[in-house]
């Protein structure tokens, strides 16, 4: 029987050693690590599949899998652990909430930031390696159109506020700087993200700005430690988390990159929040002149009981709590003025130095927690068939983004209002939160609120506002002032057809 490309390349290389050499070889490596079953079906696979195995195996260290899983298994007895007796809120002075500073401090927060930007200083990391699944829509998520007036994608708003800062900070410092983005994809998402931005040629971005670039994977696992394989020829595999970003970026070559074209800030946050304010000005400057190293954006909790992780400190540490970690009794604490004392909701938004990253892929990837899942995960069983288990027959092990906190020498917080900088995108309408509905009416009325700022009104609910014609609700007083506008209002860049009924 001919061999596989591995063979044939490996009797070159040794041309004295048969092929049963090379499958013992194999073997004798797998079973180091107790894993010699993942080639249990060697002489029923094909050359091809052989080789795709082959290729599987020689992606992960198994050492350092097994350090893993030794790590993430003793996780497991600390997933109910309370931490009351360890927390305290993010101090007062490292906390900046934008509704409560001075209008005038904002706005030179905001000229740093349209300066740095103006200098090619500022990047973005866009972690976008979900699909749409839970939208009952499989493709990348980015690619989702929520049902705007416009028809635009995820992707598209968020290209055309990166174009509308470029030109706002042009027109502050009459530089022509360019933000580079920096765009995670998993293995699935990468192909299909690549080929749409190229058939919307780059959304009038420049092609070498947008970076592309896949997060790792990690093995999926039976409780004893044991790699399951999805086929006969394919290992289980999931993602490793938005925490894997850290990982990829140096793997991918993109800290090198960074250092090359000079950037120094990123702004960090994932594909689906539809209000996203991308590499904010007034984030990027505020950190900047606090010199801090990392930061994050956080919304205020709706309430006490509310499900989402909060920032504070653990252990003297910077960290996000998840909601079941603590108990009501910490929950419900209030300040002196009535707010909630953990009141920081994480929101997947946050700031990095490029001198900061570089520093957690040198020195504390491998430290980072390792959270995991017990899963129900699809299998090949003793006898080679593919089994679909009906209860977790094993755990997913994903790494967070924001679990670097802890390793920054200056860290900060900025408050913003949740009805202008976040809003989900998640589930399918079904569920009534988080969802494409709720998403459009968000943004429906953040715009609305815009044009009635600027001394416009609007008559009725549908109201979209082109990121090319405003970022975040500037330069619409000489358009809006005096005019009422009939829904569905869609207000375009000037380059456009300014489409609303007067």
């Amino acid at each position: 029987m001919v061999f596989s490309w591995f063979s044939s390349l490996y009797c070159r290389l040794f041309p004295q050693t048969d092929t049963m050499t090379i499958f013992e070889k194999l073997r004798d490596h797998l079973t180091r690590y107790n894993q010699e079953h993942l080639v249990e079906f060697w002489d029923q696979l094909t050359d091809d599949e052989r080789r795709e195995l082959q290729e599987d195996i020689n992606e992960f260290n198994l050492e350092e899998i097994q350090v893993i899983f030794r790590r993430a298994n003793a996780g497991l007895q600390d997933v109910n652990e309370k931490l009351d007796d360890r927390l305290q809120p993010v101090p007062e002075n490292l906390c900046m909430s934008v509704k409560r500073t001075d209008p005038l401090l904002l706005r030179e927060y905001e000229s740093e930031g349209l300066r740095e930007i103006a200098q090619s200083h500022v990047g973005v990391l866009l972690m976008a390696g979900g699909q749409g699944t839970r939208l009952g829509f499989n493709h990348p998520k980015g690619m989702y159109n929520i049902g705007l007036p416009s028809g635009k994608t995820l992707f598209q708003v968020q290209a055309e506020r990166i174009r509308k800062l470029e030109r706002l900070a042009h027109d502050v410092t009459g530089q022509e700087g360019h933000i580079t983005w920096y765009i995670m994809t998993s293995e699935h998402t990468m192909e299909p993200t690549r080929k749409f931005f190229e058939k919307h040629d780059f959304f009038g971005l420049r092609e070498e700005d947008i970076i592309m670039f896949e997060q790792g994977s990690l093995p999926c696992f039976d409780f004893e430690g044991r790699i399951l394989l999805d086929e006969r020829h394919r290992l289980a595999k999931a993602p490793d988390g938005n925490g894997g970003i850290y990982r990829a970026l140096y793997e991918r070559g993109i800290l090198r990159d960074m250092q090359n074209r000079g950037v120094l800030y990123l702004h960090a946050h994932s594909v689906d929040n539809i209000l996203i304010r991308v590499a904010d000005p007034i984030f990027v400057g505020y950190c900047v002149q606090q010199k801090a190293d990392c930061a994050a954006k956080v919304v205020e909790k709706s309430q006490p009981n509310e499900p989402v992780g909060v920032v504070c400190i653990v252990d003297g540490k910077y960290q996000v709590v998840e909601y079941s970690e603590i108990t009501s009794k910490s929950a419900e604490m209030r300040k002196p003025d009535g707010r909630l004392t953990f009141s920081a909701g994480n929101i997947c938004n946050h700031f990095f130095t490029t001198a900061f990253l570089q520093r957690v892929a040198a020195q504390h990837e491998k430290e980072l927690k390792l959270h995991v899942a017990q899963k129900k995960i699809p299998f090949v069983d003793a006898n080679g068939e593919r089994q679909t288990p009906e209860k977790p027959n094993g755990i997913k092990i994903e790494k967070f983004v924001f679990d670097v906190f802890q390793f920054a020498e200056k860290f900060v917080v900025v408050e913003v209002e949740r009805n202008e900088e976040f809003s989900a995108l998640k589930n399918a309408d079904s569920a009534k939160k988080d969802c494409p509905s709720t998403a459009k009416q968000d943004i429906f009325r953040l715009h609305r609120k815009f044009i009635e700022n600027a001394g416009g009104s609007v008559d009725g609910d549908i109201c979209e506002v082109s990121p090319l014609l405003s970022y975040a609700g500037e330069g619409l007083t000489q358009i809006v002032h005096g005019k009422s506008f009939r829904s569905p209002v869609h207000l375009q860049s000037s380059m456009e057809t300014l489409n609303g009924h007067l």
